[in-house]
């Protein structure tokens, strides 16, 4: 079991890698209004929101170190300011890699302390890469006239997870708490991620946005309430399946056997393949968060 995890882990760096690797020119982006002073701009890696309006601009996550002058020139055609902060929902490299370039830039980077603490044992203390402002259970943020609230939702995607509620504008950034690729998530559980925490963070972000909120995931298109539930409730189907299959199968290998995602019908070709998925999701449910 312990060689199929580091093969299975391997092939997710491998995958990654591949993707970082892809040349910034060749990367196309497109920007989308969602609400006045609120846009979404997706390229390589994690969605990034900007909020724009008479006291500047501000993003949440920043993909990729490479993309940064992109990045911030599509920011520019929204408002010529560079961005006063950045949000990052979570560790990842696809959502933090252009903290670097943005806080030499004058950015102020905001994450939950779990981000600093991982961030800090791969960049080391003093990186500008770390955030200068963390923040425990959540955070508010006033600003261009909207008050965003940051709330953590601890081991969800991983331990360091934020989703940013943006209330005059009426939407949520999730990170990869979700996401819409029509496939099963990417549950970090090596850096605190769990299956039942990510049902539990989308169930209460539901009880907090109504039916005309717009939902931004941390990958694939921006979406509404309802989608956000048929998501919610395809995680709480496959946990079942997951539980089912650990009662009569000890081992990840025999519960790989068994396939019990398969049931689903997924389209794995967006994202992990069931495989990977169904290795992440028993090593969550085997030694729950």
């Amino acid at each position: 079991m312990i060689k199929l995890a580091k093969s299975l882990f391997a092939a997710i760096a491998l995958s990654i890698m591949f993707v970082s690797n892809v040349q910034a020119d060749d990367v196309e982006f497109k920007l989308q209004e969602v609400a006045k002073g609120l846009h979404v701009l997706f390229g390589q890696g994690g969605n990034i929101a900007i909020s724009s309006g008479s006291d500047g601009v501000y993003i949440v996550d920043d993909q990729f170190a490479k993309l940064s002058e992109q990045i911030k020139a599509k920011i520019k055609t929204i408002q010529p300011n560079a961005p006063e902060f950045v949000i990052n929902t979570h560790h990842h490299g696809d959502h933090t890699g252009g903290n670097e370039n943005f806080a030499q830039a004058g950015s102020h980077v905001i994450a939950h302390h779990n981000v600093y603490k991982r961030l800090e044992q791969k960049h080391g203390d003093g990186s500008d890469y770390l955030p200068t402002l963390t923040f425990g259970s959540d955070m508010k943020l006033h600003f261009n006239q909207e008050h965003a609230h940051l709330w953590h939702y601890h081991h969800a995607h991983t331990d360091g997870d934020a989703v940013i509620f943006f209330d005059r504008a009426n939407a949520v950034h999730m990170g990869d708490i979700y996401f819409n690729l029509g496939s099963l998530p990417f549950v970090d559980v090596d850096s605190g991620g769990s299956l039942n925490g990510t049902i539990a963070a989308v169930q209460d972000v539901i009880e907090k946005i109504d039916d005309k909120t717009t939902v931004i995931p941390g990958h694939g298109p921006v979406t509404d309430k309802q989608n956000l539930q048929d998501y919610l409730a395809l995680l709480q189907k496959a946990k079942v399946l997951m539980l089912d299959a650990m009662k009569n199968n000890t081992s990840l290998e025999e519960v790989l056997a068994a396939r019990p995602l398969q049931v689903l019908n997924l389209n794995y070709a967006n994202w992990l393949p069931e495989e990977r998925v169904t290795t992440l999701f028993y090593r969550s449910l085997k030694s729950p968060q």
